[in-house]
C-alpha cells in the first residue's frame, strides 16, 4: 500500500483520468478534491459498508488517538490573531523576540500568497 504525505495544494494522479488534490486540513478532517470521469464510482467507505459492501482488506484501522494535531476552530484563530497583535504592540525586548519566535514555530505566520514563515533551521 502506498502512503503519501502532502501539503495543501499538492495532488496526485491515478491512471490518466483521476486527480486527487489535498485542499485543506480542518481540525481532524482532511478535505480532498477529486476529479474523475463520471463512469468512475467514488463511494465513501461508511456508505459502502452501510449498503452491505465489504470493507477492503487493505484499509487499516487507525485510532483517533494517533492524530497529533491541535483541534482548530474560529475561537482559536481569533486568539492567535490577538496574540500576534499584542506581540506587535509590545516593545522590542529579548523576551518579546523569544515569544515571537516560539509562536512562529508552533503556528508559522502566513505570508501573502498562502506561504508561511518558517523559522530558520526548519525543514521545508
Amino acid at each position: 500500500m502506498l502512503c503519501i504525505s502532502m501539503r495543501a495544494g499538492e495532488y496526485f494522479t491515478i491512471g490518466q483520468d483521476v486527480v486527487v488534490q489535498f485542499d485543506r486540513l480542518s481540525g481532524d478532517r482532511i478535505h480532498l478534491i477529486i476529479n474523475a470521469p463520471r463512469e468512475v464510482p467514488i463511494v465513501r467507505g461508511e456508505v459502502l459498508e452501510r449498503e452491505g459492501g465489504k470493507r477492503p482488506v487493505c484499509v487499516r484501522n487507525i485510532s483517533p488517538q494517533y492524530i497529533r494535531q491541535l483541534p482548530w476552530n474560529h475561537k482559536k484563530k481569533e486568539a492567535l490573531a490577538e496574540l500576534r497583535q499584542a506581540l506587535a504592540e509590545m516593545e522590542d525586548s529579548p523576551q518579546t523576540e523569544i515569544l515571537r519566535e516560539k509562536l512562529n514555530i508552533i503556528f508559522p505566520a502566513p505570508l501573502e500568497g498562502g506561504e508561511t514563515v518558517r523559522p530558520a533551521g526548519t525543514a521545508v
